[in-house]
């Protein structure tokens, strides 16, 4: 018997935050995961460093080369080789293993050859997609529910659901929807029985359209996305019986009315620095692109820096205070420089601007002493910092180690609270290099819905590298003195946050495109995104 081992893990339709908690630690403990293309970015983020992942994504999937390898044989090939080395394998595929035939074959080759396996069950496709598309399967009568794909239905099973009455969910494509609702109507099924038809279900690339059996074909050419879509035949996840009228849809469709639904954002920060506003972002249905406008270099002169470290050793300080991630990396740098390590902090008290700083000096093992409880700010730190007391502070000296290029508040302020300072350059902001070719277009072009705008600096330097964005994006500035600088650079301000806090933009942000979308419906039109109200490029003559 091999000491290999296999899971063969359900990934769901497509929401990543869908994966189950067994999935997750399955997919941590892999040696190998092979996953099928479509859910490959669903499953990758939670593997282990150092995984083989010999299955990618094809990088042009409409590519036809005739030497390209049957990606279901070539899975299963995959997996059983691993497999017999020993190795801890992780078959991730879309929806739920259990409703994948090619799946149960893997299963059994397994079996044939004494290989350990399990399953891991995942949310099926037809019940995640029709859940976020707001078509309840069952009502209080309990209505039967009839679960096909539309390539491998034989006769007789066309034949059984046309002469029911029970709720049916057809996997199919785009292209093949009228044919699948011809067919229903001559099983038996009536003309007018309702039908909603989602693409891309559970991302924010999500589209649903409801129509009856009988008009869904020219509903779906009114939205244009018949005969033929630009990228290609897609599959669609249809509900086709009472379950998925227009009036109930619009009081279920949940997902699809989130304030910033499909909106594509562009946050000028790291990945790093953007994660929790990515995060925040992504809560109401936007899809966020982190493009760094600036890049962190060493200090010129490290000597500032070198006397600081060693004044924080021998006991010179009373107070750090950091004000950003990039503080903390500079100092956590400085310190495995000279072998030192988050003991040295001992007997000082820390001071983080805000939640991801915090976040970030307790990745280091500091637990800071102050965060702001209100704003996360220099204005907001200074708040709630302490003013110097000769009785309960022995020492009267606060480091500060910042950015060049940082404003004069926080030292300021604390000066003022009675305390000496030390502000000390840890760090250099330089102008980022220009991101891909791609982004530059779709900034310049309208391809992004809106930019947030956390800083002057960030104003000034996007302009720089990338251009100035297009007239549809809507800008959302974190305060006026950001504002200023995006209209003096020519930019039409839309949104700007109550208080100079990241988290608040986002939400002045997503207040925008909900009474966006409100003014939207009161008007009885249809709802497009900004980037969509931008003026088409005519074709060539001849094209």
């Amino acid at each position: 018997m091999s000491d290999g081992h296999v899971t063969f893990l359900g990934a769901g339709p497509g929401d990543p935050g869908l994966l189950t908690l067994r999935a997750v630690e399955a997919l941590a403990r892999a040696d190998v995961l092979i996953a099928d293309p479509e859910v490959h970015e669903v499953v990758r983020a939670h593997v282990r460093d150092g995984a083989e992942t010999p299955l990618q994504p094809v990088a042009d999937p409409l590519d036809d080369a005739s030497d390209a390898p049957s990606r279901v044989g070539d899975a299963a090939d995959l997996v059983m080789r691993a497999a017999r080395r020993g190795k801890r394998v992780v078959r991730a595929v879309a929806g739920d293993p259990g409703l994948d035939g090619s799946t149960t074959g893997e299963m059994l080759a397994c079996a044939a050859e004494g290989i350990t396996f399990e399953v891991v069950p995942g949310i099926a496709e037809a019940v995640g997609v029709a859940a976020y598309a707001g078509v309840p399967l069952r009502d209080n009568a309990g209505t039967d529910v009839r679960i096909i794909d539309a390539r491998t239905a034989d006769e007789r099973c066309w034949g059984e659901i046309g002469g029911s009455d029970a709720t049916v969910v057809i996997g199919t494509s785009l292209l093949e929807i009228g044919a699948t609702a011809t067919r229903l109507i001559g099983s038996g099924r009536k003309p007018d029985t309702p039908l909603s038809v989602t693409v891309a279900g559970t991302t924010t690339r999500q589209r649903t359209w409801t129509a009856t059996l009988g008009t869904i074909e020219r509903t779906l050419k009114q939205a244009k996305v018949l005969p033929a879509p630009l990228d290609g035949d897609r599959s669609v996840i249809a509900v086709v019986g009472d379950r998925g009228t227009p009036e109930e849809r619009d009081q279920l469709a949940w997902f699809e009315s989130k304030p910033l639904f499909g909106w594509r954002i562009l946050v000028p920060r790291t990945k790093e620095q953007a994660a929790s506003l990515s995060e925040q972002l992504r809560s109401y249905g936007a899809v966020p692109s982190e493009v760094p406008t600036i890049a962190v270099e060493p200090p010129r002169t490290p000597q500032q820096m070198d006397r600081a470290i060693k004044g924080l050793v021998t006991g010179r300080y009373e107070w750090i205070a950091f004000t950003s991630v990039n503080a903390v990396r500079a100092v956590r740098e400085k310190f495995e420089e000279y072998g030192l390590d988050a003991r040295a902090f001992a007997g000082i008290k820390v001071a983080a601007v805000g939640d991801q700083t915090a976040r970030s000096l307790i990745e280091f093992g500091v637990r800071p002493d102050l965060v702001p409880g209100g704003e996360q700010s220099a204005a907001g730190l200074l708040e709630d910092w302490p003013p110097y007391d000769p009785v309960f502070d022995p020492i009267d000296r606060v480091l500060l180690p910042r950015a060049d290029i940082a404003t004069e508040t926080l030292s300021a302020g604390l000066v003022e609270l009675g305390w000496e300072v030390d502000d000390v350059t840890a760090y250099r902001t330089v102008r980022a290099s220009p991101p891909p070719a791609p982004t530059r277009e779709a900034i310049k072009s309208g391809g992004f819905d809106a930019v947030l705008f956390t800083s002057s600096s960030t104003v000034r330097n996007l302009v720089g590298i990338a251009g100035k964005p297009h007239n549809v994006t809507v800008i959302a500035c974190i305060g006026p003195a950001t504002a200023r600088t995006a209209e003096e650079h020519g930019l039409r301000v839309d949104v700007m946050a109550p208080e100079p806090s990241v988290h608040r933009l986002a939400e002045a942000l997503a207040e925008f495109g909900a009474k966006r979308r409100a003014a939207a419906l009161a008007a009885g039109e249809v709802l497009k995104r900004p980037s969509e109200k931008r003026p088409q490029r005519r074709r060539p003559r001849g094209a």
